[in-house]
């Protein structure tokens, strides 16, 4: 049996409103940041090629669309994830004490096979401002530490600090997944020849 590893990986973002998440997904995939987005009503999701391992694959960046604020994103949104970003504001110790509660959910609506295992990978954005932070990186290492030891960046979706890294790091993670999602088809087809007196029986000419 040969295997075929996938080629498609699905990232979901998560984090409370105006953390910035439409912003980091928008800076990794067209390297543009704007202060003019407006919260959607809907998920929304872009995509990026991505070289891991000498292979091209394609990052699907799910992004909650503002749909976080009326806590009905649904079960599909999470289901299939490959890898789950969380993502708060480095100046807004709310949007970081959210964090259990957006973990929690997705394991709960994404139900992954392993969840114990599941990769995450946090994102603490608005680098940019580290004068008006509130939030330690120390505070934000340890809650990583202690859920798994989560991988974790501090970015920034203005000037594109450690974006890069980051979504290679998540990237790598996805992938890691992939041991239990190979897909398997035969490299051989076995004909199997019928029995002469069968035939017989069967009469008939060609």
């Amino acid at each position: 049996m040969a295997s075929k590893k996938k080629q498609l990986f699905k990232i979901i973002i998560l984090g409370d409103s105006g953390v910035g998440k439409t912003s980091l997904m928008n800076q990794y995939v067209n390297a543009r940041f704007t202060q003019q987005y407006r919260a959607t009503v809907g998920a929304d999701f872009m995509a990026k090629e991505v070289m891991i391992d000498d292979r091209m694959v394609t990052l699907q960046i799910w992004d909650t669309a503002g749909q976080e604020r009326f806590q009905s994103l649904g079960g599909a949104f999470y289901r299939g994830a490959d890898c789950c970003v969380l993502v708060y504001d480095i100046t807004n110790p709310k949007s970081f004490d959210s964090l259990d509660s957006w973990r929690d959910e997705f394991l709960m609506q994404g139900q992954p096979k392993d969840p114990e295992h599941f990769p995450f990978v946090v994102l603490g954005n608005k680098l940019d401002k580290a004068t008006e932070r509130k939030v330690q990186e120390s505070k934000s290492q340890q809650w990583c530490k202690s859920h798994g030891n989560i991988q974790f960046f501090e970015v920034s979706a203005k000037d594109a600090t450690n974006i890069e890294q980051a979504f290679q790091d998540i990237a790598k993670a996805a992938a890691s997944q992939e041991k239990d999602e190979e897909i398997f088809f035969p490299t051989t087809v076995t004909l199997t020849k019928q029995d002469p007196k069968k035939q017989a029986k069967q009469g008939g000419c060609c």
